[in-house]
């Protein structure tokens, strides 16, 4: 049984394999040229398992502690999970043990390919799930732990790896920008987060600007949606 799932699974995994080792890779180096050992990504990823949230959160460990700033900061990045997990209610209902672990690592690649996936007739549901899970989660905390390990045996220069974090939300951004049916939302999050720099300096923006982001975006919107609505 558990051959089986694994033979099913595996192929749907090597997608998530290519896009995991050179992400985790980028993230193992920046850990390293920020003063980390191989350590800390590999625990971080088997622990944390939060993708860009762990990018975020190299910054964060290098700061005085804020304690509410990095809760706020962790609950918007991975809000989203909330509506993975309501979308897989009925996939991993009546799963037992495997749930809490399949809740665990539910990440977006995951989800992508648990969703979709079409489970050949004979595999055990539970087990197909758990595989991919499993497998994708063990690409990303291979890939990070030897990104550490790359950074500190090689010798090779690093100077500007750290622009990584800033480059990889770039490109979110960029994508995200690219599938909105508006701009709307995209222009209130930079314009808020410029008015927040300006005003209150490098070191103390990003809280505010994320509350006003979140306070703009609940007031408007109702206009917001009934302008995409009918575009």
């Amino acid at each position: 049984m558990h051959a089986k799932a694994l033979k099913a699974a595996f192929p749907h995994t090597l997608p998530v394999l290519a896009g995991f080792w050179f992400v985790g890779l980028a993230y193992g180096l920046y850990m390293n040229v920020s003063g980390f050992s191989f350590w800390y990504p590999l625990l971080m990823s088997l622990i944390v398992y939060g993708g860009s949230l762990q990018f975020v959160m190299v910054p964060l460990l290098l700061s005085p502690f804020a304690p509410l700033q990095a809760f706020f900061l962790a609950l918007l990045i991975q809000a989203r999970h909330i509506f993975y997990g309501i979308s897989m209610l009925e996939k991993y209902r009546d799963l037992g043990w495997k749930r809490f672990y399949l809740i665990f690592s539910l990440c977006d690649e995951t989800f992508s390919v648990n969703y979709a996936a079409e489970i050949p007739q004979g595999v055990d549901r539970g087990w197909f799930y758990l595989y991919i899970s499993s497998l994708n989660h063990l690409f990303w905390v291979t890939a990070s732990a030897l990104g550490g390990l790359v950074g500190s045996i090689l010798p090779f220069e690093t100077q500007g790896l750290e622009f990584v974090l800033t480059a990889l939300f770039v490109v979110i951004l960029l994508d995200q920008w690219r599938k909105e049916r508006q701009d709307a939302n995209i222009l209130i999050g930079l314009l808020a987060s410029l008015a927040c720099l300006l005003l209150l300096g490098p070191d103390h923006f990003l809280l505010p600007a994320m509350l006003t982001i979140l306070t703009l975006l609940l007031l408007f919107r109702p206009p917001l949606k009934k302008r995409g609505d009918s575009k």
